[in-house]
């Protein structure tokens, strides 16, 4: 495994991805991108639910941001580490269970397009969590 992608790129890529989230969240709150190809297409329109559950998504996407900024060191965590290494496997585990989440959510392009994306960031996240 660790032999296939280094620690940095896995890192990086998930950082770069995150970014992208955020930008995409913040696109469905403004109602440029259609709201019924997210959240298994249970929302319609810019509700109060999908506001509230999109802000959401943006500061856990904050938050794994500053989790994988932290264990690739770009910010110094000090005494904290064993806690970011903790994060780390818990963003793992989020991705594989988005991922299930995505395949049986029934709308298509959760399926087709979001399922492999987040199956390729649990595989990147994972990565980060077996390094050093």
């Amino acid at each position: 495994m660790k032999k296939l992608i280094s620690e940095r790129l896995a890192g990086n890529v998930l950082l770069i991805s995150l970014g992208l989230l955020a930008i995409f969240d913040i696109l469905i709150l403004l109602n440029i991108v259609p709201s019924n190809i997210v959240w298994g297409g249970q929302i319609k329109g810019l509700a109060v639910n999908l506001v509230v559950l999109e802000l959401i998504a943006l500061v856990v996407t904050f938050i794994f941001a500053i989790v994988i900024a932290a264990k690739l060191a770009y910010i110094k965590v000090g005494r904290f580490t064993k806690a970011v290494n903790i994060g780390v496997w818990i963003i793992t585990a989020y991705l594989i269970l988005n991922t299930l989440g995505n395949l049986a959510s029934g709308v298509s392009f959760e399926n087709l397009i979001f399922a492999p994306i987040t199956l390729a960031l649990a595989f990147c996240a994972f990565r980060l969590a077996i390094g050093k």
